[in-house]
């Protein structure tokens, strides 16, 4: 990493972001950072994908040891393995990375109530209907499912909903196994960003399913997640040591 040449506090929320287009999500990232610094006076505050080029190491150049805030929803590959070697190649090995946005404490009153006003938009009483998280999974990251089902766990208690469960895109249980014969229902897409998994595969598992309920947008995308990462980051530099 080059020479400090901005002294303030700083963070640099990463995605993983789209490998065949990258351009649009390196670009969500963007504004998502600029959103997140309005809330933090005084910060630097840069967003970055892994899969744009170059795009991890520019953000990078002259912070002041910055916060990593990884905004992706699992504990998994991307973040034990894939994003701390990225960092080291750049020469911010020895930067804090924080836990992943799906492992935030907060998050799940943040999908309830993402959950309980996209049942009110569509005039479904929660007590009657179920609610299906759809999310990534994995095949080669055992575990890296436990952000889901701990989001589950907790939504069966915030929530009044008739059932709380989840379908993944790259692992069992398939998303449309657990959406088919789910009705009353609406889908919330457990993901960071609006790319191919949300675009393509989420739509097209519901429709072989027959869902028939609302598809949310991904809980990434909701108004309050700018306030809970900047809340995260002002807790995290408050705890480092002087």
């Amino acid at each position: 990493m080059a020479r400090v040449t901005d002294p303030r506090p700083a963070a640099l929320i990463v995605a993983h972001g789209s490998p065949s287009d990258p351009a649009p999500q390196e670009r969500a990232l963007k504004a998502l950072a600029v959103r997140v610094a309005e809330r933090l006076a005084g910060w630097t505050v840069r967003g970055a994908t892994l899969a744009a080029d170059s795009a991890l190491e520019t953000a990078l150049d002259g912070l002041n040891a910055p916060l990593i805030y990884p905004f992706f929803m699992a504990d998994g590959w991307f973040t034990r393995i894939n994003l701390p070697q990225r960092l080291m190649r750049a020469g911010a090995g020895s930067t804090r990375c924080l836990a992943a946005f799906g492992a935030d404490p907060v998050l799940p009153a943040l999908l309830s109530r993402a959950a309980l006003d996209g049942a009110a938009a569509a005039g479904l009483r929660p007590q009657d209907t179920a609610l299906l998280l759809a999310a990534h999974g994995s095949r080669r990251c055992p575990g890296s499912d436990a952000t889901t089902w701990a989001a589950v766990r907790r939504l069966q208690t915030l929530t009044p909903f008739r059932t709380v469960t989840a379908g993944f895109v790259e692992q069992a249980p398939a998303l449309d196994d657990a959406a088919r014969d789910l009705w009353p229902a609406l889908c919330l897409p457990f993901f960071s960003l609006q790319a191919g998994h949300v675009l393509d595969d989420v739509p097209l598992a519901l429709e072989a399913a027959g869902f028939a309920g609302p598809l949310l947008p991904p809980i990434g995308l909701h108004s309050s997640v700018p306030g809970l990462i900047a809340m995260a980051l002002a807790k995290a530099i408050q705890k480092e040591p002087a």
